[in-house]
């Protein structure tokens, strides 16, 4: 039996009833509290095999392997990997450039919906679930917690959280490697608009710590597309610093510069062994997910 969905504008039920049988899976080992679905670095019972070991005197009996004792007249004990609980913080990008949209919604909008269903999805599987909204230090912050009431709080976070200030990613997210505890699916939910050479060292920082780490680099199609056709002053979202250009003049050099940052980003990802996925704002989010789902499941198969 599934609990009602809380009414919230960057929940939709429908969305939630058609992703509910996709489960969320960890790609790294989990150290949880309870019996789950995700691996362990622990032994114990589960349908995942995992290795022959001699047997010892207090063994469980139930466990020793017959047919190995029939070939070899040695006892030995089947050992399987131990499931437990996950534990997922997901840390969202309130940074004034989140603010900016041309689909109908802004990239915070956009990251709303993504960061609530996924703490919706996992709590429904029984995982704890944090969030951290960070722009140039971690604004509001909520530690990763099973109970279901729980959810409720952090939807409030998430309600209240406004685009605003400066980005200061790099610092944050090393105070986030830091400070979170244990093994973690680390979700982060940002434009990423920092300097490519600045992020390796965090997503490596956040992997030393044991920490699963996925982005979901969120992007504008104006941002990509750069189609202005008449003179235009560009605002920094940040900082209100401007500039009055001649879109003719400096697309190509756009271009070019957002080409190379791009390519820099996926080279720096794939380097940290980040679970990166490039996201447009005319993507539907559901469909996004989903593809994070799915992958997720085969990558555990495999």
């Amino acid at each position: 039996m599934t609990s009602p969905v809380p009414t919230r504008d960057f929940l939709d039920p429908d969305v939630l009833a058609r992703l509910r049988g996709l489960p969320l899976f960890a790609r790294k080992v989990m150290l949880g509290s309870v019996s789950g679905r995700h691996r362990s670095p622990h032994r114990g019972s589960s349908v995942e095999f995992a290795e022959y070991r001699k047997y010892v005197p207090g063994d469980d009996l139930r466990r020793l392997d017959w047919r190995a004792y029939g070939r070899t007249d040695r006892f030995f004990v089947k050992e399987f990997e131990a499931d437990t609980n996950l534990r997922m913080v997901v840390v969202v990008d309130t940074s004034g450039s989140m603010g900016f949209g041309s689909t109908g919604l802004s990239k915070l909008d956009y990251a709303k919906r993504m960061a609530a269903t996924l703490a919706y999805l996992a709590m429904e599987q029984g995982d704890a679930v944090g969030l951290a909204c960070v722009a140039n230090q971690v604004v509001n912050r909520l530690p990763a917690l099973r109970n279901p009431a729980h959810l409720s709080n952090l939807f409030n976070l998430l309600d209240q959280a406004t685009a605003a200030g400066e980005t200061e990613l790099i610092a944050v997210l090393h105070e986030l490697a830091e400070t979170i505890q244990q093994h973690a699916l680390v979700i982060l939910l940002s434009d990423l608009f920092v300097s490519p050479e600045h992020l390796q060292p965090c997503f490596e920082h956040l992997r030393f710590r044991k920490h699963d780490v996925s982005v979901f680099h969120l992007l504008d199609p104006e941002e990509l597309a750069f189609d202005f056709d008449q003179p235009t002053r560009f605002v920094d979202m940040e900082n209100d610093a401007a500039v009055f250009a001649e879109p003719g003049e400096i697309a190509a050099g756009y271009h070019a510069a957002m080409n190379a940052y791009l390519e820099s980003i996926k080279t720096l990802m794939a380097r940290a062994s980040v679970d990166y996925h490039r996201v447009v704002l005319d993507q539907p989010y559901e469909q996004v997910l989903s593809d994070f789902l799915v992958g997720r499941t085969q990558g555990r198969r495999v």
